[in-house]
């Protein structure tokens, strides 16, 4: 069966990255670009008068007629059911808190990497394919599908590509809970009832994390049954 095709729109000031960015998203399987705009009115006059509304806009913030955000307040405004991504050099926090309160898929600074592009993409994806085939999300679906990367400024490349079914968002919180508590080490039925998740959930990035040297596993004994791992911030 032919898989769908997600229609992408550009909109950034500079023929020569619009186009950069239009073969790197035609290069992930299930994407076409249908048109790319340099300035706020272009894209709104697009937005306006097309047939297809895209499902997917990439966003540059420095746009000439257009001050800050606006463009994009706007469009989430009358366009609530396209998904942007931001692909922008704007590195400031101020920017960036307000662009995530905006309900934004991601966040990518440039210059653009086509493997985080590709991954995000790929997440859009699925959770497209989730929404469309059913009617509840368990805590689980919800942090796999959930995009939009917390650390927008990456630490290293290393950290920029988790494995499939690693959140960053959810393991920030795991590390967050590791390191902020006085305990000794967590269980990962402790972890799971922090981050409201299941136990298999949070067993997942925890041995992550022990596979990262981020975290180390020890041993407890209980009074009674199997002994259990309990996992320590290094």
């Amino acid at each position: 069966m032919k898989s769908k095709l997600y229609n992408v729109f550009i909109i950034e000031d500079d023929f020569r990255v619009a186009n950069i960015n239009k073969q790197f998203v035609e290069k992930v399987e299930g994407f076409q670009v249908i048109g790319s705009a340099s300035t706020g009115k272009e894209a709104i006059d697009f937005l306006v008068e097309t047939n297809v509304l895209p499902d997917l806009i990439l966003l540059d913030i420095y746009i000439p007629d257009v001050e800050g955000l606006e463009l994009m307040w706007s469009i989430r405004k009358k366009y609530q059911n396209i998904d942007i991504i931001m692909l922008t050099a704007a590195k400031e926090v101020q920017t960036i808190e307000e662009v995530l309160r905006g309900g934004i898929l991601d966040y990518i600074i440039k210059p653009i990497d086509f493997n985080r592009l590709e991954q995000t993409l790929q997440r859009f994806v699925e959770k497209q394919e989730i929404f469309e085939t059913k009617q509840e999300l368990t805590q689980e679906e919800l942090d796999n599908v959930r995009v939009v990367s917390t650390s927008v400024i990456e630490k290293d490349d290393k950290a920029s590509k988790l494995p499939k079914g690693i959140d960053r968002l959810t393991l920030e919180k795991v590390i967050s809970i590791l390191q902020e508590s006085d305990k000794e080490g967590f269980t990962a039925i402790e972890v799971g009832n922090e981050i409201g998740a299941s136990r298999s959930t949070a067993r997942r990035y925890l041995e992550y994390l022990v596979a990262a040297e981020q975290v180390k596993a020890e041993l407890i004994y209980g009074d009674v049954g199997r002994p259990e791992r309990r996992y320590v911030i290094i």
